[in-house]
Formats: C-alpha cells, structure tokens, sequence
C-alpha cells in the first residue's frame, strides 16, 4: 500500500452511533488524494449525511491545488449499495410522506455527482466489492474506474418498484443504450468482465492489486499538467452534448487556448527538444 501523510484528514458527522468519521481522506505522494466511503455496516450506503460528507471532501479537493487527482474508494465489504433504503423507510412516516426529504436527497446526490464530473481534476473509482443503484451511479460518475475482480454491479431498482431513474443518467452517458436498458430493466448484477466490455469500468485487477495499480494509473495522471487535464476534462464533456458541428467548432477554440498557454509552449519545447518538461500548471 502507498504510505499516507502523517496527519491524512476525516470529514462527516458519524452518524446511527457510529464512532467513525463518513469519509475518509487519505493525501499521497504525487498529489492523489483517496476519499473513502466508510459506513461498512451499511455497504456505504449513500444517506443525506453520507452525501453531503462527500460533497464536502469533493469541494476541499476543488480548492487544494497541492490535489491532482481524486481517488474514491469504500471501506469494508461493499463499494456502495446506493441509497440508504432505511432512511428512507424511515422518512416515509413524515408528515408530508417523505416529499421533502426525498426531493432534499436526490437533489444532494445530483450535486454531488455532477461535482465529480465538473471536477478540475480526474476521479477515478476504485471499486472493491459490490456497486449497486446510486453506487454504480457513482461508479459512472468517475472518469476512470478500475475494479477487484469479484467485484459486481447492477442497478436494480426496478425488484423493489423504484426504477433507477437517476442512476440511468450517468449510466447511459458511459455505455451504449442497450447495455444501460438491460442492466435498468433486469436489474441483474454484471461480473467485472461485462463491465469492462460494456464501458462501465476501465478494467478489472486481483484484490490484492486494487490499490498499486490504481497508485501507477494516478501517478501517471498526476504528471501531466493539471491546466491541460483540467481544461481536456471540461472538454470532453461538454463536447458530448453538442451536435458534431458545435462540438468541432467549441474544441477548435479549446484547442486555440490551450496553444496559447505557458504549458503547452513548455511541453511543444520539451518535446522537440527531447528533454523531460517542467510544467508550470497554467
């Protein structure tokens, strides 16, 4: 395992009697920062608290520039198991029903996976054990995910009648319609080879492999120029959503900034030079 600095931070009330923080952060060397889902027990499931602890870790990333690459892990036998379907339960005796605490929650969780995907810089998943409903919505939210090979997937909403409306939009976004339907509508779980081959997950690795190999993924990330990364990540997303025309014409001017950067002059150097560049991250 990577060494952690001395101090590594905690953030998240620890909730249900628990004595441990929600989410773990772990600092790295080469500026990779782990954020761990930690309610075990549950199999991290994502509670209003769970979710507003991971909006916070999200944020302090966003405005720690010493931060590279994010990487977002669970602690325990589980990566995720979605929502906390207690908590819901529970919420259902509320006066209105639950209305306010239903549209409070999913309006949390879309944040906070949108945070993951405007991120300035890479997240990657590194998913150990089973990642079900808003846990592989999570999965999809993340630019690279690597996986432990017994690890599962599904989004099996539709066995409890409640169709995994929100998990579909990051869904759809990483596989082909089909492959999202079938998962959608069976709500079957997929072993981590159908993952990788339907686009969900970038590969599959030994247990025992999870975290090295996940290291020397953001290590390599980390090394490249954070402007660059950051302005390629906002990039390729946005670009998605627009027809070919507007896409080539926004990324045309894209890449008539980024020619214009301190970065891109020193990495154009270093390589015609045949030298190692020395990035300024601007």
């Amino acid at each position: 395992m990577t060494s952690t600095t001395p101090d590594s931070v905690t953030t998240g009330e620890p909730t249900d009697g628990a004595t441990e923080p929600l989410v773990v952060v772990e600092q790295r060397e080469h500026g990779i920062r782990w954020l761990r889902l930690n309610r075990p027990p549950a199999r991290n499931a994502l509670s209003l608290a769970m979710l507003d602890a991971l909006g916070d870790a999200l944020a302090a990333a966003q405005d720690d520039h010493a931060v590279r690459v994010l990487v977002l892990a669970g602690n325990g036998p589980g990566f995720c198991a979605g929502h906390d379907l207690r908590e819901i339960r529970t919420h259902r005796g509320d006066g209105d029903g639950g209305l306010a605490y239903f549209e409070k929650l999913m309006g949390r969780c879309a944040e906070v996976m949108q945070a993951i995907v405007h991120h300035r810089v890479p997240v990657i998943a590194a998913v150990d054990g089973v990642a079900t409903a808003a846990g592989a919505q999570l999965v999809a939210s993340c630019d690279l995910a690597v996986a432990t090979e017994p690890s599962r997937f599904a989004t099996p909403g539709v066995n409890i009648g409640l169709f995994c409306s929100t998990p579909m939009v990051a869904l759809s976004r990483n596989v082909a319609p089909k492959h999202a339907m079938e998962m959608l509508l069976t709500g079957e779980m997929i072993d981590t080879d159908r993952a990788a081959a339907i686009g969900l997950i970038n590969r599959a690795v030994p247990v025992d492999e999870l975290e090295s190999q996940v290291d020397a993924l953001a290590a390599t990330i980390a090394g490249k120029s954070s402007y660059t990364l950051k302005v390629g990540k906002e990039a390729f997303y946005r670009q998605l959503e627009r027809p070919l025309v507007d896409a080539y014409a926004y990324t045309s001017q894209v890449m008539v900034t980024n020619l214009l950067a301190d970065d891109a002059d020193e990495g154009i150097g270093a390589f015609l030079d045949k030298r190692e560049p020395t990035w300024q991250d601007r």
